[in-house]
């Protein structure tokens, strides 16, 4: 009897042990264990320099700044890293890879303009003409205009939907192409270098080079933005958009159902203008210009319909017209444009720009 009971007690003792054991184990599996957090990974800050013997920033290997470390982020909406070998800082910077309509240099709208000066002017042209916007001795630079004029108007409301680029002996050309309905997934570029059509893939980072490395193209988006580079004389971003339905009811422009009037947003910067230069915009870079837009106004328009037109995208029959790709510009006579650049902000007549 006395067996007996020693063993039940035995045998609840050894319950009760391994009982234990379990919850013991169990408790040991749902504890919360600290876990060491993974070192942020630094991104990497892609070094530029300057190729141009004409810099002052030539071979100086700069770093880009750590909140834009690559010059093509993998987010195209990402600010890119920019090194202006025109500036004497030798500076990278963060910028935006779209044209920037309230920067020096900018054509937008119903076509707006910002001049070298920094001042605020209208040039409206006519619909379906070629107008000089840029004619110096080595470059030119003609817009043709699209747009409509609605019953009761006295002028066409007006967008540039192309650009005609002739440099030494070469041409270049980029366009808006004409769609009834705006889709954003869709490219709505066309180019063409020297006569033949150009096709660079789409994603913002493709890009082509001429053979000779005169001109680069960049896309700067998937579709519909790219930058054109010609090496020591200019750098033209663009953006192609439509004319919104908003747009249209605020300014009456009554655009119709069949054409989203697919246009250029354009921003210029120049590194070698001679002090001669003309066109609509070029003359605007010239030292001694006098800007005639009033100033205060709502809309400062500006003439030189007779003075800009020409034949066509590619002519350079303006009556200023001013390119001679066969004589070399003097050294002297050179305006270095793309270093002084200015920060514009506002819109319509209350933008102000400073150094």
């Amino acid at each position: 009897m006395k067996m007996v009971a020693v063993k039940t007690v035995f045998m609840v003792l050894l319950l009760s042990a391994m009982l234990a054991s379990m919850v013991t184990e169990a408790a040991s599996k749902n504890k919360v264990k600290r876990v060491k957090p993974p070192k942020p990974v630094k991104p990497i800050q892609e070094i530029l320099t300057c190729k141009s013997r004409k810099s002052k920033c030539f071979m100086k290997r700069v770093t880009c700044p750590i909140e834009c470390p690559k010059v093509k982020p993998k987010n195209p909406k990402d600010k890119a890293c920019f090194l202006d070998c025109y500036s004497p800082k030798c500076e990278a910077v963060c910028k935006s890879r779209k044209p920037n309509c309230n920067g020096r240099g900018a054509a937008c709208y119903d076509p707006r303009f910002i001049g070298g000066d920094g001042i605020v002017f209208y040039f409206h042209g006519r619909s379906n003409e070629h107008f000089n916007l840029i004619s110096d001795s080595n470059l030119q630079i003609n817009a043709r205009f699209i747009g409509l004029r609605p019953e009761g108007r006295t002028r066409d409301y007006t967008w540039i939907q192309a650009l005609g680029l002739k440099f030494g002996h070469h041409n270049f050309t980029v366009e808006a192409t004409r769609t009834q309905k705006w889709e954003d997934n869709v490219d709505h570029l066309k180019l063409s270098y020297d006569g033949t059509e150009l096709h660079v893939p789409k994603g913002h980072t493709s890009e082509w080079n001429s053979t000779k490395g005169d001109i680069q193209v960049e896309r700067t988006s998937t579709t519909n933005s790219l930058t054109i580079t010609i090496p020591d004389i200019a750098e033209i971003s663009v953006n192609v958009i439509p004319v919104s339905e908003e747009d249209s009811k605020i300014h009456n422009y009554q655009i119709p159902s069949n054409d989203s009037f697919a246009h250029l947003e354009v921003q210029f910067r120049f590194f070698g203008l001679s002090a001669n230069v003309e066109g609509i915009l070029g003359r605007t870079y010239r030292p001694d210009f006098e800007n005639p837009a009033k100033q205060g106004v709502a809309m400062p328009v500006v003439g030189g319909d007779d003075k800009y037109k020409t034949s066509s995208l590619l002519a350079t029959d303006c009556a200023l017209c001013a390119l001679t790709p066969n004589n070399i510009k003097d050294e002297h006579d050179r305006i270095m444009m793309g270093s002084s650049m200015l920060n514009c902000k506002g819109g319509g007549n209350g933008i102000t720009c400073k150094k």
